[in-house]
């Protein structure tokens, strides 16, 4: 009798969505047990825990529902599998737990883990016992969709030796390959003989003797997630590399974690994430091999995501290489503001520093010293590379402020870490700073990292409606920092009709230029650029803030001044924790309030996006108010003069 465990939750007419079936979870060990909340019900749905040491060479670790907890099996070994007392010891409804087992959770080590939750159009487990017959062996699988990968791995010992990762990829049915070792994909004795959307067969060696196997089934293209159900969230693809080892990959989607490995010759199995480190133009990408012990390398240069797919440039010159691939969360649009974003209000320590915000995995951190006139604005974010800074009060490169290690130096799944920060924009010993942590989610913030062409061109991103507010930054060179907002777009300045923008690093007014965005608002999937140098000269790296309103999230817009007190209504239940502002019919500057720091009745302290000063703590110019924030009676013309035009963005 076959074993297997139902795909399929009480109802199957639900959206579902990349962020409840997958997460990589990065956690340091305590050497005592420890419980692993990523949000992933595996004991009512069943899953596989993937588990490696990132900063020691040590086994990798995998558990599944399907032969319980506590029994390891090892990807880059034959061994059998093994019972570990100490090991995953339960399966939770959020999560997993672990014991003191050294290989998954020695003191002060460092870890990743890999969860796969069963779910049809996904990923599904089963196990067999081989009927000591010389036919071949059909199973039946919940995927839901013919196969895109799949990996068989015998538990005991085989008496023919079969007891190799066997891993059958759709780009060749016929041909075999082994995740435990470099071999090439081989023609030969096929291990799958066909498979369908409810089962596999395998071959006659699968099926001798008594022995207990168990298979995990990847999907490929097979639609099943998102709200309209039609959305893949995981594809088992092949690429041929050009002359130079490259390769650009088209998913539809931005991934979050990719396993590759060269087919045509040999090369170890590579995995790579996005938590980890898997960052535009770098050549640092953090990458663990499943056939292999060894620890994290962080020198490998394997590619990196782009908003449809990913860049590979690791590679072998004209050869073919295999890939998993799975999307990039969250696909849920936020409904609450919490879920996104947190303001950080902190003491510098001077040394590596780990800051916890409310329990969310953050892509953008936004810095100030709250008390000096001397330094400014840091912004680090995850798709550049944790460690790479630009500073929203000036218009230098990323190369201005190395060595990078002075800033964020990696992000957690419940905040961020810091580094001994030499350069005191993030973590200076005894400074005080104000930080804005932000989520990628649909709707509210995207970001977007692109290379110039020179010409009018547009670039794909993942906001999934249009952005309201559009932030530009030249990386590799000096440039302003460039502004859209859809509230001012061809209102024209100074009754000169035209297309608005304003530059993040000056007080200016909005000005009309037609070059830089290409005369064209941007789409819930593309924005356009021209010809300016700022957002793309041919050849230059840039990056791309997208942010836009959420119900009882975010709110984007616009307000006409009335130099009295006024109430701006944002749709909020409990008021902005958050409120940036800018005058766009005049000069003003960037002014930003928190509740980190203080959105009160009384004085708010407030800090400037595009100048070091000191933040300012005399003064009343904000308040609250349930729906969004109030303007107090007095706020000055750079906020709330009579009949002069504003831009604002608040986050709840």
């Amino acid at each position: 009798m076959l074993l297997a465990e139902s795909l399929l939750g009480s109802s199957s007419a639900a959206a579902n969505y990349i962020e409840d079936v997958f997460s990589t979870y990065l956690y340091t060990g305590t050497g005592s047990a420890q419980t692993i909340t990523n949000g992933i019900d595996l004991s009512g749905k069943g899953g596989l825990v993937w588990m490696k040491g990132r900063s020691g060479a040590t086994d990798h670790a995998l558990y599944d529902t399907a032969r319980g907890a506590t029994f390891d099996l090892a990807s880059n070994t034959t061994a059998a599998q093994t019972t570990q007392a100490t090991g995953l010891t339960t399966f939770g409804s959020t999560g997993f737990s672990i014991g003191a087992l050294a290989k998954i959770n020695t003191n002060a080590a460092t870890y990743a883990s890999w969860t796969f939750r069963k779910q049809a159009k996904f990923f599904d487990i089963q196990t067999w016992t081989s009927a000591n017959s010389a036919t071949a062996r059909t199973i039946t699988h919940n995927l839901g969709s013919t196969p895109g990968c799949v990996i068989i791995k015998c538990l005991g010992t085989h008496s023919s030796s079969l007891n190799e990762w066997y891993t059958v990829h759709r780009y060749d049915i016929t041909a075999q390959g082994y995740l435990n070792r470099t071999f090439a994909f081989a023609p030969g004795v096929p291990v799958v003989t066909a498979w369908t959307d409810t089962t596999v067969t395998f071959a006659s060696d699968f099926n001798t003797g008594t022995n207990n196997y168990v298979v995990y089934l990847f999907a490929h293209d097979a639609g099943g997630f998102g709200a309209s159900g039609s959305d893949n969230v995981i594809s088992c693809g092949s690429f041929t590399t050009d002359g130079s080892g490259n390769a650009t990959v088209t998913l539809g989607y931005e991934p979050q974690w990719v396993l590759v490995k060269r087919s045509s010759g040999t090369s170890s199995w590579i995995i790579v994430d996005t938590m980890r480190g898997f960052p535009v133009g770098n050549s640092n990408d953090a990458s663990l091999y499943p056939n292999l012990a060894d620890a994290e390398n962080g020198t490998d240069s394997v590619g990196f995501p782009n908003a449809t797919g990913f860049n590979f440039t690791l590679g072998s010159a004209s050869s073919t290489y295999i890939y998993i691939a799975i999307r990039r969360g969250p696909m849920k649009t936020p409904t609450t503001g919490t879920s996104v974003f947190s303001p950080v209000a902190r003491t510098g320590t001077g040394a590596t520093a780990n800051v916890t915000t409310s329990g969310f995995a953050g892509d953008l951190v936004i810095s100030k010293d709250r008390g000096s006139s001397g330094f400014g604005w840091g912004w680090s974010d995850k798709l550049r590379g944790a460690p790479k800074i630009l500073s929203s009060d000036s218009t230098n490169s990323e190369a201005s402020y190395a060595p990078y290690t002075d800033g964020v130096t990696g992000f957690l799944n419940t905040g961020y870490t810091l580094g001994a920060d030499g350069s005191f924009l993030f973590n200076g010993s005894g400074y005080n700073y104000g930080q804005y942590y932000l989520r990628r989610a649909p709707g509210f913030f995207d970001v977007v990292c692109y290379t110039g062409t020179g010409s009018a061109t547009t670039f794909s991103h993942n906001l999934g409606v249009a952005p309201e507010l559009m932030i530009f930054k030249g990386r590799n060179f000096i440039s302003n920092w460039r502004v859209y907002s859809s509230a001012i777009w061809g209102t024209g300045v100074g009754g000169i009709p035209g297309f608005d923008l304003m530059s993040l690093n000056a007080n200016s007014a909005a000005n009309v230029n037609n070059n830089r965005l290409n005369n064209t608002q941007p789409t819930a999937s593309v924005f356009s650029v021209g010809t300016d140098a700022d957002t793309n000269g041919s050849g230059n790296t840039y990056v791309a803030y997208l942010l836009a309103s959420v119900s009882g999230v975010s709110k984007a817009g616009s307000y006409t001044g009335t130099g009295t007190t006024k109430q701006i209504d944002c749709g909020f239940t409990g008021g902005a924790r958050f409120v940036l502002i800018k005058r766009t019919d005049s000069t003003g500057d960037w002014y930003v309030w928190d509740t980190a720091r203080g959105i009160v009745a009384g004085n708010d302290p407030y800090l400037l996006l595009n100048s070091t000063a000191a933040e300012v703590t005399s003064t009343d110019y904000v308040d609250t108010y349930s729906a969004g924030f109030e303007l107090s009676s007095t706020a000055p013309a750079a906020i709330n003069a009579n009949g002069g035009t504003f831009i604002f963005l608040a986050i709840a």
